[in-house]
């Protein structure tokens, strides 16, 4: 499951690339309503209505998942506007600094400790993401901002303890809505091409059923991620993670024919650096640990 979820992830570019033809705004909002009839549909089926008064009755979860959907609808519709603006090299940087950020943000909010190699890792990092900013060409605001949008989501579903298939519920209940509007008035406006009407030609039916696909690739890699880490050690996960923006790069730069100068290199090597040492000093970490009695 884990895997899946990670190759799904990885690969994610090209289907986007498929749909250049659809503004991001439009793809965004496809997203989420069809997401949203897949995840809810199904709670609703499996639990009934009560599901989503039983979870917001957990303190703190109303709010806190407008909020938690909110920076993942951002972080979508910013990574979408992105592989279809040439920039699928940039959005991979941030899905490989965001296990790090996530790192920083443990400590500074969570009162997480590191150990010396942890911070080894954490500063080597932090040289590989200032070698891009300076050196990338122009300010790699994508990547830094995919990883602060998308680090900032797990810290907020880390703080409200809902089980993950139901908090994906509720934040895409609050997003259906205004995302189903925005719609309807491009469809009525002449900014749509979900269906043709008043002489107005549509996408056409692959794009079509492409847009409404869309919505099962956003949820079922989600399910199967929350799925799998209550399965295998959290350690794993750590280390599969890098399947994802590993896949993106490749993407990029092999299929997509983004550029990949030295100067790239150089940063993403540090950050590969930083990341083998942080997940081998995690590996050794659960090989020492005591086994229960």
């Amino acid at each position: 499951m884990a895997i899946g979820a990670f190759v799904l992830w990885g690969v994610m570019p090209l289907y986007w690339h498929l749909l250049k033809v659809v503004p991001s705004l439009q793809i965004i909002m496809h997203r989420i309503v069809w997401s949203t009839v897949l995840v809810a549909g199904w709670l609703f089926w499996k639990y009934g209505r009560g599901w989503l008064r039983e979870t917001l009755a957990i303190p703190r979860a109303a709010w806190m998942l407008a909020l938690s959907g909110t920076l993942i609808a951002f972080n979508w519709g910013l990574y979408i506007w992105a592989v279809n603006a040439g920039h699928v090299v940039e959005t991979s940087l941030g899905y490989f600094i965001n296990p790090l950020l996530n790192v920083v943000l443990g400590v500074l909010v969570l009162r997480e400790r590191l150990g010396t190699v942890q911070w080894v890792s954490v500063g080597i990092a932090t040289c590989g993401v200032l070698w891009l900013t300076f050196n990338y060409g122009s300010f790699p605001w994508i990547a830094l901002t995919l990883a602060c949008s998308f680090g900032g989501y797990g810290l907020i579903r880390k703080l409200v303890g809902v089980p993950p298939v139901r908090g994906l519920g509720v934040e895409s209940l609050y997003l259906f809505l205004p995302a189903l509007a925005v719609l309807l008035w491009g469809e009525f406006h002449g900014a749509g091409g979900f269906v043709a009407h008043d002489g107005a030609g549509a996408w056409g039916w692959g794009v079509a059923a492409l847009l409404v696909l869309g919505g099962a690739l956003t949820a079922l890699p989600l399910i199967g991620f929350a799925d799998a880490v209550r399965r295998i050690p959290y350690s794993l996960v750590g280390l599969l993670q890098y399947i994802a923006p590993t896949l993106q790069l490749l993407c990029g730069v092999l299929l997509l024919g983004e550029d990949f100068s030295t100067e790239r290199a150089i940063g993403f090597v540090l950050i590969w650096i930083a990341l083998a040492v942080y997940a081998g000093d995690g590996l050794l970490r659960t090989r020492r640990r005591p086994l229960p009695a």
